[in-house]
């Protein structure tokens, strides 16, 4: 059942909640459920997973896709106050790849049913451009993982992840394993820890076990273009 506070979530995060009536405002919340997440929790698994869209109230997910091999390769991560949209590919035209989503820490959200929200959008044209904006921004981060991988040299993506690390910990501590930055960035985790090695020759970074500590972000920053 949902409780006040998440009501008011709901409306502010649907930016098109003052175009809905009454009675489509009432289908909305009737169609929406609080849920929690373990870490590690597999939420998502596929195309044929259609569990509806998430709206983040605290936690992190992982948007990833996965290799015949078992390689993972991580798309974008998902924060406090984001939207998932990829959780219900089923409403979304023309998504042929699937896509993994695992909760990276103990998540709450609030879930709502893909069925119910599809209905929505065949009579309010501003729900149906909502969830266009919210599938560009998708695409939009996958296109730019996507660059990352195919186009841009190793200690570049490195230096990048870890830059990002810092401004969203807002910390120099990072508290990750190489296996874990190693999902995180698509490569693999001897490539990190030798890439790893090298910046803390050069005096770029500390290693201890379980985590890296930034030292110069001026010499990351010149990694990057």
């Amino acid at each position: 059942m949902l409780k006040e506070q998440d009501v008011n979530y709901i409306s502010h995060a649907f930016t098109f909640w003052d175009k809905l009536n009454e009675g489509e405002k009432n289908r909305l919340l009737n169609s929406t459920l609080p849920v929690q997440y373990e870490k590690g929790t597999r939420i998502h698994s596929g195309s044929n997973d259609c569990i509806g869209i998430l709206l983040i109230k605290k936690g992190e997910l992982r948007v990833y896709i996965l290799s015949e091999e078992g390689k993972e390769v991580t798309l974008f991560r998902l924060r406090e106050d984001n939207i998932c949209i990829l959780s219900a590919s089923c409403i979304l035209d023309n998504i042929t790849f699937d896509v993994h989503i695992d909760a990276e820490c103990d998540s709450e959200v609030l879930l709502v049913d893909a069925a119910s929200y599809q209905q929505l959008c065949l009579n309010n044209i501003y729900a149906d451009n909502f969830i266009n904006k919210l599938t560009i921004d998708a695409f939009s981060e996958v296109m730019w993982a996507m660059e990352q991988i195919l186009f841009m040299s190793f200690d570049k993506r490195l230096a990048i992840f870890l830059l990002d690390e810092t401004v969203r910990s807002g910390s120099d501590t990072i508290e990750l394993t190489h296996e874990q930055i190693a999902k995180y960035v698509g490569s693999a985790r001897e490539v990190v820890s030798r890439m790893m090695k090298y910046f803390a020759q050069e005096g770029i970074v500390e290693l201890y076990r379980g985590g890296v500590k930034v030292i110069n972000k001026k010499k990351l920053r010149e990694l990057i273009p």
